[in-house]
């Protein structure tokens, strides 16, 4: 049986890469909707217009958008279907589109409604990250319990002379 952590990590690489698969193909097309399509084409050309820069390097809102779109469908794409380490590449990755979002939505002032699910899915994507990434707890093991003869105190007090032997020793000067 599976430990709950490798279900977690699972249940959420599959709910966060079908979110990003669908968010980054209203970005695309108008075919899923076309109200979500024009709403997004709207929204980033308020991106560009906030942020000269873009302009300046040769980023229009058609290619911002889609480039935006087409990242998160195929890290969606990863998130979902490719197992192992890809899957936190592409994690990081839609993490910083996050953020970049986010950045975007501060910058033309638009309230909190209107990006409230890019910092939802960007907590979900941290903890996701983060419990991918957290090392195998050893310390869940069990322990060989002792043989039936010898379960009194002799394990504790194996534990508590080597106790003993970590604290420190020496005299200790007090002022």
């Amino acid at each position: 049986m599976a430990s709950p952590r490798t279900v977690t990590v699972v249940a959420l690489s599959v709910a966060l890469g079908l979110f990003f698969v669908f968010m980054g193909t209203i970005k695309l097309t108008p075919r899923l909707s076309k109200d979500a399509y024009s709403e997004m084409k709207r929204a980033y050309k308020s991106y560009v217009r906030a942020l000269p820069l873009l302009k300046k390097m040769g980023i229009n809102s058609i290619l911002l958008r889609k480039s935006i779109g087409a990242l998160e469908v195929a890290c969606g794409i990863v998130m979902t279907l490719v197992p192992g380490r890809p899957k936190d590449v592409a994690n990081f990755f839609l993490l910083l589109l996050v953020l970049a979002v986010l950045f975007f939505h501060q910058l033309v002032g638009d309230p909190l409604k209107r990006y409230a699910h890019a910092l939802v899915f960007g907590i979900l994507l941290t903890c996701r990250l983060l419990i991918a990434r957290k090392p195998e707890d050893r310390s869940s093991e069990k322990k060989p319990s002792p043989p039936p003869g010898q379960a009194g105190n002799s394990g504790n007090a194996e534990e508590q002379s080597s106790l003993y032997e970590k604290a420190p020793q020496g005299k200790m000067k007090l002022s």
